[in-house]
């Protein structure tokens, strides 16, 4: 049937914890709302953006559409809620918990499952059919998307810190 095997998954979102967190240490506040330009996202604004997501996008969904498949999801408004939620102004430990609170709540929920249907489906109007199995490899993938956003931030302040000093001797990018 399916590769898929929730332990895994539940080991990994569990492991991305200390993963977001070590990104995070030593950051100060004013790097932690540094962009690189000001249309891209800051470090604040993707831990916050990350705390949402796990409450409202991917738990959310994937309990919907394990529990009631034909219930229509809440929407979500990942880039105008950076906005309208003010994640730049929040303070980075806070949104740190934020994100570490919310992880624990879908683990906890995780592990109360006792067996994964792993090809429910939920029709939604932008994904003709989305299945379960779907649903738990995007949520991880979203974690290592944001995993490479954070380091490429922490990558470009350097560059834009180092003064007159070069990174190139590290290698290529």
């Amino acid at each position: 049937m399916s590769g898929m095997n929730l332990l895994h998954f539940s080991d990994r979102l569990t492991a991305n914890i200390d993963v977001i967190r070590g990104l995070l240490n030593a950051v100060s506040e004013d790097q932690a709302r540094w962009k690189p330009q000001p249309e891209k996202w800051s470090l604040l604004e993707v831990i916050n953006h990350l705390a949402d997501e796990e409450a409202e996008d991917f738990r959310t969904r994937v309990k919907l559409t394990i529990e009631n498949p034909h219930q229509d999801w809440p929407g979500i408004d990942p880039e105008g809620w950076a906005v309208e939620r003010g994640y730049n102004a929040r303070g980075l430990r806070e949104s740190l918990g934020s994100f570490i609170r919310e992880r624990q709540m879908s683990l906890a929920w995780l592990t109360q499952l006792r067996e994964v249907p792993w090809e429910a489906t939920h029709h939604h109007r932008e994904f003709p059919s989305i299945r379960v199995g779907d649903l738990f490899a995007a949520w991880l993938a979203h974690d290592f998307i944001h995993i490479r956003q954070m380091n490429r931030l922490h990558f470009e302040y350097l560059q834009s810190t180092s003064g007159p000093f070069s990174v190139d001797y590290a290698g290529k990018w």
